[in-house]
């Protein structure tokens, strides 16, 4: 009786967190509402409650489960990288899953300015397992760096163009595309991390 009970209540949570991604990918996340992600999935608005404590809350998870599948991807291309430039190409190439995605990219950053207003949820969103972090970034390249400039500033300075090129590509300006922000941001990584003659390729 317990296991069909976990079972029921592990489908009204799924059922929920897929309402709930529709609403978001179809209205955005600030006009989608609990009642209508409880009324679109089919239950009343107390199951919400048994699950997450806030319309932030039920973003984070789906955000966190739709990041893990684009790392996993992302995670197998890495373990055979022989230099930088391989490395980057493979975050390139996980970072692209969520450009090509334009209704989640849209999203998320809807999501990022809602959160830089509430000091709670915007040091939750800074975690690792919601972005890909400065700390993270660094860990992933370390061992192809060898100046001193810091793994953690060549992160955060890819993150900065890739949250600007999203901008660019929900406004549909069409002066840039995945291959000019692909190909300015490695080159810089390598500049300013290889003293070899792989940053020749500037």
């Amino acid at each position: 009786m317990a296991r069909k009970q976990k079972e029921k209540s592990k489908q009204t949570e799924n059922e929920l967190l897929l309402s709930a991604e529709g609403l978001f990918g179809e209205k955005g996340y600030v006009a989608t509402t609990i009642n209508e992600i409880t009324k679109k999935a089919g239950y009343a608005k107390g199951n919400f409650y048994r699950y997450w404590n806030s319309k932030d809350e039920i973003f984070l998870s789906i955000m966190e489960d739709r990041l893990k599948k684009y790392r996993f991807k992302r995670d197998e291309s890495l373990s055979n990288a022989t230099s930088l430039e391989e490395v980057l190409n493979g975050i390139h190439d996980f970072l692209e899953t969520i450009i090509d995605d334009r209704n989640w990219s849209k999203i998320f950053l809807e999501f990022t300015i809602h959160a830089s207003y509430d000091e709670k949820i915007k040091t939750k969103l800074n975690k690792s397992i919601y972005r890909l972090s400065n700390e993270v970034f660094a860990e992933i390249v370390t061992d192809f760096v060898d100046t001193d400039f810091p793994p953690e500033k060549l992160g955060a300075l890819n993150t900065a163009l890739f949250e600007g090129f999203l901008i660019h590509n929900i406004l549909g300006t069409n002066v840039l595309e995945k291959e000019d922000f692909r190909k300015a941001a490695i080159t810089m990584a390598i500049a300013l991390g290889k003293n070899t003659s792989e940053a020749n390729i500037i």
